[in-house]
Protein backbone atom coordinates (compact mmCIF):
# COMPACT_ATOMS: atom_id res chain seq x y z
CA UNK A 1 0.00 0.00 0.00
CA UNK A 2 0.71 3.69 -0.48
CA UNK A 3 2.11 5.46 2.53
CA UNK A 4 2.25 9.40 2.88
CA UNK A 5 2.96 11.51 5.87
CA UNK A 6 2.56 14.81 5.70
CA UNK A 7 -0.88 17.02 5.89
CA UNK A 8 -4.19 15.61 5.54
CA UNK A 9 -4.99 16.63 1.88
CA UNK A 10 -2.08 13.90 0.90
CA UNK A 11 -4.71 11.15 1.49
CA UNK A 12 -6.49 11.96 -1.82
CA UNK A 13 -3.50 11.54 -3.59
CA UNK A 14 -2.66 8.59 -2.42
CA UNK A 15 -5.81 7.49 -3.32
CA UNK A 16 -5.31 8.67 -6.29
CA UNK A 17 -1.60 6.90 -6.80
CA UNK A 18 -3.55 3.38 -6.01
CA UNK A 19 -6.20 4.23 -8.75
CA UNK A 20 -3.98 4.89 -11.31
CA UNK A 21 -2.20 1.36 -10.38
CA UNK A 22 -5.10 -0.33 -10.66
CA UNK A 23 -5.59 1.79 -14.18
CA UNK A 24 -3.08 0.61 -16.65
CA UNK A 25 -5.09 1.19 -19.56
CA UNK A 26 -8.14 3.08 -20.70
CA UNK A 27 -10.19 0.72 -20.00
CA UNK A 28 -9.19 -0.11 -16.84
CA UNK A 29 -9.30 3.67 -15.94
CA UNK A 30 -13.06 4.22 -17.05
CA UNK A 31 -14.31 1.05 -15.73
CA UNK A 32 -12.34 1.82 -12.38
CA UNK A 33 -13.95 5.51 -12.48
CA UNK A 34 -17.46 3.49 -13.11
CA UNK A 35 -17.13 1.17 -9.72
CA UNK A 36 -15.75 4.72 -7.76
CA UNK A 37 -19.30 6.38 -9.17
CA UNK A 38 -21.53 3.57 -8.74
CA UNK A 39 -20.06 2.72 -4.85
CA UNK A 40 -22.20 6.39 -4.61
CA UNK A 41 -25.51 5.32 -5.99
CA UNK A 42 -24.45 5.98 -9.31
CA UNK A 43 -27.31 4.21 -12.54
CA UNK A 44 -25.38 3.09 -15.49
CA UNK A 45 -27.79 3.87 -18.41
CA UNK A 46 -27.35 2.90 -21.97
CA UNK A 47 -27.60 4.77 -25.02
CA UNK A 48 -28.93 2.83 -26.96
CA UNK A 49 -32.22 2.95 -24.21
CA UNK A 50 -34.54 5.48 -23.74
CA UNK A 51 -33.43 7.20 -20.79
CA UNK A 52 -35.81 7.62 -17.59
CA UNK A 53 -34.22 10.35 -15.12
CA UNK A 54 -35.41 11.63 -11.95
CA UNK A 55 -34.52 14.90 -10.43
CA UNK A 56 -31.94 14.56 -7.46
CA UNK A 57 -30.94 10.92 -9.55
CA UNK A 58 -27.07 10.36 -10.08
CA UNK A 59 -26.14 8.59 -13.38
CA UNK A 60 -23.85 7.57 -15.94
CA UNK A 61 -23.03 6.67 -19.43
CA UNK A 62 -19.80 4.92 -21.22
CA UNK A 63 -18.99 4.78 -24.71
CA UNK A 64 -16.27 2.26 -26.16
CA UNK A 65 -15.63 1.18 -22.39
CA UNK A 66 -12.87 3.72 -22.82
CA UNK A 67 -14.82 7.33 -22.31
CA UNK A 68 -17.30 7.68 -19.48
CA UNK A 69 -19.85 10.77 -18.72
CA UNK A 70 -21.63 10.63 -15.20
CA UNK A 71 -24.14 13.62 -14.10
CA UNK A 72 -26.16 14.55 -11.21
CA UNK A 73 -29.50 16.41 -11.55
CA UNK A 74 -30.79 18.74 -8.86
CA UNK A 75 -33.79 18.33 -6.97
CA UNK A 76 -35.29 21.83 -8.37
CA UNK A 77 -35.21 22.87 -12.00
CA UNK A 78 -31.92 22.97 -13.34
CA UNK A 79 -30.64 26.27 -14.72
CA UNK A 80 -28.12 24.80 -17.04
CA UNK A 81 -25.03 22.44 -16.90
CA UNK A 82 -22.05 22.74 -14.69
CA UNK A 83 -19.08 20.39 -16.38
CA UNK A 84 -15.79 19.07 -16.14
CA UNK A 85 -13.42 17.06 -18.50
CA UNK A 86 -10.40 15.20 -18.23
CA UNK A 87 -8.85 12.02 -20.45
CA UNK A 88 -8.17 8.35 -19.96
CA UNK A 89 -5.50 7.85 -21.91
CA UNK A 90 -1.80 8.39 -21.75
CA UNK A 91 1.22 7.79 -23.87
CA UNK A 92 2.64 4.54 -24.40
CA UNK A 93 2.93 1.67 -26.72
CA UNK A 94 -0.05 -0.34 -28.69
CA UNK A 95 0.60 -3.70 -29.93
CA UNK A 96 0.01 -4.98 -33.62
CA UNK A 97 -2.05 -7.44 -34.31
CA UNK A 98 -0.40 -10.79 -34.37
CA UNK A 99 1.93 -9.06 -32.56
CA UNK A 100 5.02 -11.35 -32.06
CA UNK A 101 8.52 -11.26 -33.97
CA UNK A 102 11.01 -13.21 -33.87
CA UNK A 103 14.72 -11.30 -32.98
CA UNK A 104 18.12 -12.64 -34.20
CA UNK A 105 16.19 -16.94 -34.92
CA UNK A 106 16.86 -16.90 -30.53
CA UNK A 107 14.21 -14.11 -29.54
CA UNK A 108 10.57 -13.24 -29.29
CA UNK A 109 9.77 -9.73 -29.71
CA UNK A 110 6.11 -7.98 -29.50
CA UNK A 111 5.17 -5.49 -32.62
CA UNK A 112 4.33 -2.43 -31.63
CA UNK A 113 3.54 1.34 -32.79
CA UNK A 114 3.87 4.64 -30.77
CA UNK A 115 0.52 5.81 -29.48
CA UNK A 116 0.89 9.43 -28.66
CA UNK A 117 3.59 11.86 -28.09
CA UNK A 118 6.13 9.94 -25.68
CA UNK A 119 9.17 10.32 -24.53
CA UNK A 120 10.60 7.24 -26.09
CA UNK A 121 14.20 7.44 -24.10
CA UNK A 122 12.14 7.19 -20.79
CA UNK A 123 10.67 3.60 -21.97
CA UNK A 124 14.18 1.35 -21.85
CA UNK A 125 15.09 -0.74 -19.47
CA UNK A 126 11.80 -0.82 -17.33
CA UNK A 127 9.94 -3.85 -16.30
CA UNK A 128 7.06 -3.53 -18.27
CA UNK A 129 3.73 -5.84 -18.98
CA UNK A 130 0.27 -5.84 -21.12
CA UNK A 131 -3.40 -4.25 -20.66
CA UNK A 132 -6.35 -3.64 -22.55
CA UNK A 133 -8.64 -5.23 -23.56
CA UNK A 134 -9.88 -8.24 -25.85
CA UNK A 135 -12.97 -9.45 -27.23
CA UNK A 136 -14.00 -12.72 -28.07
CA UNK A 137 -16.60 -15.01 -29.64
CA UNK A 138 -18.17 -17.77 -28.26
CA UNK A 139 -21.86 -19.55 -29.70
CA UNK A 140 -22.52 -16.23 -31.89
CA UNK A 141 -21.73 -13.93 -29.32
CA UNK A 142 -19.21 -11.35 -28.08
CA UNK A 143 -17.84 -10.41 -25.22
CA UNK A 144 -15.83 -7.88 -23.73
CA UNK A 145 -13.19 -9.06 -21.13
CA UNK A 146 -10.71 -6.41 -19.40
CA UNK A 147 -6.99 -8.19 -19.51
CA UNK A 148 -3.83 -6.59 -17.21
CA UNK A 149 -1.24 -9.11 -16.87
CA UNK A 150 -0.22 -8.63 -13.37
CA UNK A 151 3.37 -9.26 -13.28
CA UNK A 152 6.95 -7.99 -14.84
CA UNK A 153 6.63 -9.39 -18.76
CA UNK A 154 8.72 -7.70 -21.05
CA UNK A 155 11.32 -5.32 -21.20
CA UNK A 156 12.95 -2.58 -23.95
CA UNK A 157 16.62 -3.33 -23.72
CA UNK A 158 18.86 -0.04 -24.41
CA UNK A 159 21.85 -0.74 -26.51
CA UNK A 160 24.95 -0.63 -24.82
CA UNK A 161 27.22 2.85 -24.73
CA UNK A 162 30.26 0.64 -25.79
CA UNK A 163 27.58 0.00 -29.19
CA UNK A 164 26.47 3.93 -29.09
CA UNK A 165 29.32 5.80 -28.23
CA UNK A 166 27.95 9.48 -29.01
CA UNK A 167 24.59 8.15 -27.25
CA UNK A 168 24.82 10.87 -24.26
CA UNK A 169 24.98 13.45 -27.22
CA UNK A 170 21.37 12.65 -28.24
CA UNK A 171 19.76 9.78 -30.56
CA UNK A 172 16.98 9.59 -32.86
CA UNK A 173 15.50 6.03 -32.25
CA UNK A 174 13.68 4.25 -34.84
CA UNK A 175 10.26 2.71 -33.10
CA UNK A 176 10.26 0.23 -35.24
CA UNK A 177 13.82 -1.40 -35.05
CA UNK A 178 14.64 0.38 -31.51
CA UNK A 179 11.78 -0.06 -28.64
CA UNK A 180 10.43 -3.22 -29.61
CA UNK A 181 9.91 -5.04 -26.10
CA UNK A 182 11.69 -8.37 -25.83
CA UNK A 183 8.86 -10.69 -24.44
CA UNK A 184 10.82 -14.25 -25.18
CA UNK A 185 13.34 -16.67 -26.02
CA UNK A 186 12.71 -18.78 -29.01
CA UNK A 187 10.77 -21.61 -26.83
CA UNK A 188 8.37 -18.38 -26.23
CA UNK A 189 7.07 -18.71 -30.13
CA UNK A 190 3.31 -18.92 -30.84
CA UNK A 191 3.32 -17.83 -26.21
CA UNK A 192 1.74 -14.48 -26.44
CA UNK A 193 -2.09 -15.15 -27.40
CA UNK A 194 -1.87 -18.53 -25.32
CA UNK A 195 -1.04 -16.11 -22.45
CA UNK A 196 -3.82 -13.76 -22.80
CA UNK A 197 -6.43 -16.48 -23.69
CA UNK A 198 -5.40 -18.11 -20.55
CA UNK A 199 -4.97 -14.37 -18.60
CA UNK A 200 -9.23 -14.81 -19.48
CA UNK A 201 -10.32 -18.26 -19.63
CA UNK A 202 -10.81 -19.05 -23.22
CA UNK A 203 -9.65 -20.63 -25.79
CA UNK A 204 -6.82 -19.01 -28.07
CA UNK A 205 -9.61 -19.19 -31.31
CA UNK A 206 -11.84 -17.48 -29.70
CA UNK A 207 -9.82 -14.02 -29.70
CA UNK A 208 -11.61 -12.01 -32.10
CA UNK A 209 -9.91 -8.43 -31.38
CA UNK A 210 -8.20 -6.91 -28.99
CA UNK A 211 -6.98 -3.62 -28.18
CA UNK A 212 -3.22 -4.22 -26.01
CA UNK A 213 -0.58 -1.65 -24.92
CA UNK A 214 2.38 -1.93 -22.59
CA UNK A 215 2.41 -0.17 -19.70
CA UNK A 216 4.98 0.71 -16.44
CA UNK A 217 5.25 -1.98 -13.76
CA UNK A 218 6.50 1.16 -11.64
CA UNK A 219 3.99 1.58 -8.53
CA UNK A 220 3.53 5.35 -7.18
CA UNK A 221 4.99 6.80 -4.19
CA UNK A 222 5.90 9.70 -2.25
CA UNK A 223 9.29 11.41 -2.81
CA UNK A 224 11.53 13.91 -1.37
CA UNK A 225 12.41 15.72 1.80
CA UNK A 226 9.26 15.76 3.27
CA UNK A 227 6.95 13.88 0.89
CA UNK A 228 6.29 16.92 -0.75
CA UNK A 229 6.15 14.86 -4.49
CA UNK A 230 4.60 12.15 -6.48
CA UNK A 231 6.29 10.16 -9.29
CA UNK A 232 4.39 7.55 -11.29
CA UNK A 233 3.06 6.79 -14.58
CA UNK A 234 -0.09 8.44 -16.32
CA UNK A 235 -0.31 11.48 -13.85
CA UNK A 236 -1.02 13.05 -17.04
CA UNK A 237 -4.31 13.10 -16.67
CA UNK A 238 -5.61 10.67 -14.60
CA UNK A 239 -4.97 12.65 -11.72
CA UNK A 240 -7.29 14.90 -13.08
CA UNK A 241 -10.11 12.64 -14.25
CA UNK A 242 -9.82 10.94 -10.54
CA UNK A 243 -10.30 14.48 -8.92
CA UNK A 244 -13.25 14.87 -11.82
CA UNK A 245 -15.24 11.78 -10.68
CA UNK A 246 -14.59 12.01 -6.75
CA UNK A 247 -15.57 15.40 -6.58
CA UNK A 248 -18.77 14.89 -8.43
CA UNK A 249 -19.43 11.73 -6.50
CA UNK A 250 -19.49 13.43 -3.09
CA UNK A 251 -21.30 16.60 -4.03
CA UNK A 252 -24.65 17.93 -3.82
CA UNK A 253 -25.42 19.78 -6.85
CA UNK A 254 -27.08 23.55 -7.10
CA UNK A 255 -28.97 25.11 -9.31
CA UNK A 256 -27.15 23.08 -12.16
CA UNK A 257 -27.07 19.77 -14.02
CA UNK A 258 -23.70 18.67 -13.04
CA UNK A 259 -21.61 16.78 -14.87
CA UNK A 260 -18.06 14.61 -14.82
CA UNK A 261 -17.24 13.68 -17.99
CA UNK A 262 -13.63 11.54 -19.45
CA UNK A 263 -12.61 11.30 -22.78
CA UNK A 264 -10.21 8.58 -24.52
CA UNK A 265 -8.44 9.40 -27.33
CA UNK A 266 -6.65 13.05 -26.48
CA UNK A 267 -3.25 12.07 -26.71
CA UNK A 268 -3.63 11.40 -30.46
CA UNK A 269 -6.29 14.05 -31.30
CA UNK A 270 -9.60 13.52 -30.17
CA UNK A 271 -11.30 12.50 -33.16
CA UNK A 272 -12.91 9.47 -32.40
CA UNK A 273 -16.33 8.24 -31.74
CA UNK A 274 -15.49 8.41 -28.02
CA UNK A 275 -13.32 11.16 -28.41
CA UNK A 276 -13.86 14.91 -26.82
CA UNK A 277 -14.48 15.95 -30.67
CA UNK A 278 -17.18 13.27 -30.70
CA UNK A 279 -20.36 13.61 -30.44
CA UNK A 280 -20.49 12.04 -26.99
CA UNK A 281 -20.73 15.05 -24.47
CA UNK A 282 -23.19 16.83 -26.79
CA UNK A 283 -25.71 13.22 -27.03
CA UNK A 284 -25.56 13.37 -23.38
CA UNK A 285 -26.44 16.36 -22.74
CA UNK A 286 -29.58 16.44 -25.57
CA UNK A 287 -30.80 13.14 -23.92
CA UNK A 288 -30.74 14.69 -19.99
CA UNK A 289 -32.80 17.59 -21.36
CA UNK A 290 -35.41 15.73 -23.16
CA UNK A 291 -35.59 13.42 -20.20
CA UNK A 292 -36.17 16.47 -18.29
CA UNK A 293 -38.84 17.91 -21.05
CA UNK A 294 -36.33 20.49 -22.09
CA UNK A 295 -36.08 20.45 -26.28
CA UNK A 296 -35.35 22.90 -28.38
CA UNK A 297 -34.76 26.69 -27.30
CA UNK A 298 -35.33 25.44 -23.68
CA UNK A 299 -32.12 23.33 -23.96
CA UNK A 300 -30.53 25.92 -25.28
CA UNK A 301 -31.20 28.22 -22.64
CA UNK A 302 -29.66 25.56 -20.03
CA UNK A 303 -26.49 25.63 -22.40
CA UNK A 304 -26.70 29.78 -22.47
CA UNK A 305 -26.48 29.25 -18.85
CA UNK A 306 -23.56 26.25 -18.53
CA UNK A 307 -19.48 25.95 -18.18
CA UNK A 308 -17.11 23.77 -18.66
CA UNK A 309 -13.84 23.35 -16.97
CA UNK A 310 -10.96 21.39 -18.78
CA UNK A 311 -8.85 19.86 -16.49
CA UNK A 312 -5.30 18.26 -18.35
CA UNK A 313 -2.32 18.59 -16.68
CA UNK A 314 -0.01 21.53 -17.17
CA UNK A 315 3.84 22.23 -17.44
CA UNK A 316 5.74 23.32 -14.43
CA UNK A 317 8.84 25.24 -14.26
CA UNK A 318 11.50 22.89 -14.26
CA UNK A 319 14.44 23.38 -11.78
CA UNK A 320 17.38 22.35 -13.77
CA UNK A 321 16.05 23.84 -17.39
CA UNK A 322 13.91 26.92 -16.11
CA UNK A 323 14.74 29.15 -19.10
CA UNK A 324 12.46 26.60 -21.01
CA UNK A 325 9.62 28.26 -19.50
CA UNK A 326 7.80 32.21 -19.92
CA UNK A 327 9.68 34.85 -17.91
CA UNK A 328 6.59 35.23 -15.61
CA UNK A 329 3.62 32.71 -15.80
CA UNK A 330 5.74 29.09 -14.85
CA UNK A 331 3.82 27.34 -12.11
CA UNK A 332 5.58 25.06 -9.88
CA UNK A 333 4.95 22.12 -7.97
CA UNK A 334 2.55 22.49 -5.13
CA UNK A 335 2.12 25.94 -5.79
CA UNK A 336 -1.91 25.29 -6.97
CA UNK A 337 -3.84 25.16 -9.58
CA UNK A 338 -3.03 26.12 -12.79
CA UNK A 339 -4.37 28.05 -15.10
CA UNK A 340 -3.68 28.00 -19.00
CA UNK A 341 -3.97 30.82 -21.31
CA UNK A 342 -3.02 30.95 -25.13
CA UNK A 343 -3.22 33.72 -28.04
CA UNK A 344 -3.70 31.40 -30.50
CA UNK A 345 -7.16 29.67 -28.68
CA UNK A 346 -5.32 26.37 -27.84
CA UNK A 347 -6.61 26.92 -24.53
CA UNK A 348 -9.77 28.27 -24.33
CA UNK A 349 -9.06 30.40 -21.48
CA UNK A 350 -10.35 34.29 -21.51
CA UNK A 351 -10.76 37.15 -19.09
CA UNK A 352 -14.44 35.70 -18.40
CA UNK A 353 -13.85 32.39 -17.80
CA UNK A 354 -10.45 32.97 -15.74
CA UNK A 355 -12.25 35.51 -13.78
CA UNK A 356 -15.10 33.25 -12.78
CA UNK A 357 -12.11 30.40 -11.95
CA UNK A 358 -9.87 32.53 -9.71
CA UNK A 359 -13.66 33.79 -7.71
CA UNK A 360 -13.82 29.58 -7.61
CA UNK A 361 -10.40 29.20 -5.88
CA UNK A 362 -10.71 32.22 -3.51
CA UNK A 363 -14.37 30.49 -2.52
CA UNK A 364 -12.44 26.95 -1.94
CA UNK A 365 -9.47 28.70 -0.54
CA UNK A 366 -7.25 26.74 -2.91
CA UNK A 367 -4.38 28.79 -4.54
CA UNK A 368 -3.79 29.00 -8.04
CA UNK A 369 -1.09 29.91 -10.66
CA UNK A 370 -0.89 31.06 -14.14
CA UNK A 371 0.65 29.35 -17.36
CA UNK A 372 1.61 30.34 -20.69
CA UNK A 373 4.18 29.00 -23.16
CA UNK A 374 7.43 30.75 -23.73
CA UNK A 375 6.35 32.83 -27.27
CA UNK A 376 8.98 31.10 -29.56
CA UNK A 377 8.02 27.88 -28.04
CA UNK A 378 4.87 26.24 -29.21
CA UNK A 379 2.82 24.29 -26.57
CA UNK A 380 0.45 21.56 -27.05
CA UNK A 381 -3.44 21.29 -26.84
CA UNK A 382 -6.07 19.87 -24.71
CA UNK A 383 -9.49 19.08 -24.33
CA UNK A 384 -11.07 22.63 -24.30
CA UNK A 385 -11.72 24.13 -27.20
CA UNK A 386 -12.39 20.96 -28.91
CA UNK A 387 -15.35 20.14 -26.56
CA UNK A 388 -16.49 23.59 -26.83
CA UNK A 389 -16.62 23.57 -30.93
CA UNK A 390 -19.08 20.65 -30.39
CA UNK A 391 -21.13 22.30 -27.29
CA UNK A 392 -20.73 26.21 -27.33
CA UNK A 393 -20.22 27.01 -23.75
CA UNK A 394 -18.11 29.05 -21.67
CA UNK A 395 -15.08 27.64 -20.45
CA UNK A 396 -11.81 27.69 -18.89
CA UNK A 397 -8.72 25.21 -19.04
CA UNK A 398 -6.89 24.47 -15.87
CA UNK A 399 -4.88 21.42 -14.95
CA UNK A 400 -2.18 20.38 -12.06
CA UNK A 401 1.43 21.47 -12.33
CA UNK A 402 3.98 18.42 -13.34
CA UNK A 403 7.38 17.68 -14.39
CA UNK A 404 8.44 15.39 -17.33
CA UNK A 405 4.44 15.64 -18.88
CA UNK A 406 4.65 12.21 -21.41
CA UNK A 407 7.62 10.24 -19.96
CA UNK A 408 6.67 6.22 -18.76
CA UNK A 409 7.19 8.30 -15.27
CA UNK A 410 6.09 11.61 -14.26
CA UNK A 411 6.18 14.09 -11.17
CA UNK A 412 4.17 16.23 -9.60
CA UNK A 413 3.71 17.83 -6.15
CA UNK A 414 1.41 15.94 -3.25
CA UNK A 415 -0.99 18.86 -2.72
CA UNK A 416 -1.93 19.92 -5.72
CA UNK A 417 -4.71 17.68 -5.78
CA UNK A 418 -6.41 18.67 -2.85
CA UNK A 419 -6.38 21.75 -4.33
CA UNK A 420 -8.48 21.22 -7.47
CA UNK A 421 -11.04 18.89 -5.28
CA UNK A 422 -11.66 22.31 -3.24
CA UNK A 423 -12.91 23.71 -6.21
CA UNK A 424 -14.49 21.48 -7.69
CA UNK A 425 -16.75 20.61 -4.66
CA UNK A 426 -17.24 24.46 -4.59
CA UNK A 427 -18.07 24.23 -8.64
CA UNK A 428 -19.86 21.30 -8.14
CA UNK A 429 -22.55 22.65 -5.83
CA UNK A 430 -23.49 26.10 -6.81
Amino acid sequence: MIEAQGNKGRQLTKECLEFIEKSPSCFHAAANLAELLEEQGFERLDEKTEWKIEKGGSYYVMRNSSSILAFRIPGKEPAGFHMMAAHSDSPCFKLKPDAELSGEGQYVRLNTEKYGGMILSTWFDRALSVAGRVITGENGKLKEHLVMVDRDLVVIPNLAIHMSRDMNKGVEYNPQVDLLPLFGGKEAKDAFLKMIAKEIGCKTESILGSDLYLYVRQKGSFLGAKEEFIVSPRLDDLQCAFVTMKALAKSEPGDYVTVGAVFDNEEVGSQTRQGAASTFLKDTLENIAEALGKQGSAYRRMIADSFLISADNAHARHPNRGEKADPVNAPYLNGGVVIKHHGGQKYMTDAGSEAYFKQLCREAEAPYQDYTNRSDIPGGSTLGNIVTAKVSVAGVDVGLPQLAMHSAVETAGSDDMEYLYRVALAYYTK
